[in-house]
């Protein structure tokens, strides 16, 4: 099968598009054909080695962990998946990824696919949808009637978080750029603040949120300013920066890690399918173009989301 592989650690010129042989379905597994994959920074990060200590892999290692496909081997020991269902998955981030034709998964990660969008662009949400999920509603433990901030809306994780807050009941302010403002808009936050025109601290003077969400990279001043916006007795969660461990006032503060959860995907899947949750793909790329996928996300030159498929 044709995937994209790296031998080393290095910059992007070590990804290669190259034959590989197919993986077989071991206990527990099924081989997924891919449909699509998507970039997640952390793919760049992990190919560059500075991850190593957290997430290390074996060479030669075929990168991302966004699956979505459709099955074509079911191994011993799975029940629930045959061959055709259509499915989406979190991979382990350390396990061969979604960078090929095919990709060994583990049954327990198996969501069904949404039907209401391209099989591909189902790539987007896995754990970009899981985080949002995962951060809001696990470890902010945000409730209807409460305020959110999410700082950093523009991106994946953003765009699903407000949508989800929104959801749930929540009063929603969210940063992001021009670009995104009519998408975030059309997600249903209460107040968008263009961080681009308007410092946040100007454009929230005063006011305090039971929840802060930061999902952008911040200085360690930055973060702590998001933290004052907490409301005594609030939540400070972040994918990005850690909050200090004792922020006072009762507030909590928590680094989030995502993982897995098939039955939080399978929630997600059934919003989409019920079309209150919506799927952004910036663009599609050729899996060819991964090298390049990873310097533009370098460079600050990705517009959003991309998924990268084999046609």
């Amino acid at each position: 099968m044709k995937a994209v592989r790296y031998h080393s650690y290095g910059d992007s010129d070590v990804l290669v598009y190259e034959e590989a042989d197919r993986p077989v379905a071991g206990a527990g597994q099924v081989v997924v054909r891919v449909a699509g994959t998507s970039f997640n920074p952390v793919d760049a990060a992990i190919r560059a080695g500075l991850l190593q200590q957290v997430f290390p892999v074996a060479f030669p290692h075929i990168p991302n962990f966004d699956l979505a496909g459709v099955v074509a081997e079911v191994g011993e020991e799975v029940s629930g998946w045959s061959v055709g269902d259509a499915v989406v998955a979190f991979l382990p981030m350390t396990a061969p990824g979604a960078a090929a034709e095919y990709v060994a998964a583990p049954a327990e990660a198996l969501a069904a696919a949404p039907r209401a969008v391209e099989l591909a662009d189902a790539a987007a949400l896995p754990s970009a949808g899981l985080a949002a999920w995962q951060a809001l509603f696990e470890h902010a433990g945000l409730k209807a009637g409460q305020s959110v901030l999410i700082n950093g809306a523009g991106g994946a994780v953003g765009g699903y978080a407000v949508q989800l807050a929104a959801q749930a009941g929540a009063t929603v302010t969210a940063t992001a750029s021009a670009r995104s403002i009519d998408r975030i808009r059309s997600y249903r936050a209460d107040r968008i603040v263009d961080y681009t025109a308007t410092p946040l601290l100007q454009a929230v003077a005063g006011q305090q949120f039971d929840v802060a969400l930061n999902l952008a990279p911040t200085s360690p001043e930055e973060t702590a300013q998001l933290v004052d916006l907490v409301a005594d007795g609030g939540a400070f969660v972040s994918t990005t920066t850690p909050g200090p461990e004792d922020a006072g006032r009762g507030v909590r503060t928590v680094r989030v890690f995502v993982r897995s959860d098939a039955s939080q995907l399978a929630e997600l899947v059934a919003r989409i399918d019920a079309g209150v949750l919506q799927i952004e793909v910036a663009e599609r790329r050729p899996l060819t173009n991964l090298a390049a996928v990873h310097d533009e996300a370098a460079t600050g030159r990705l517009s959003g989301k991309t998924v990268l498929t084999l046609a």
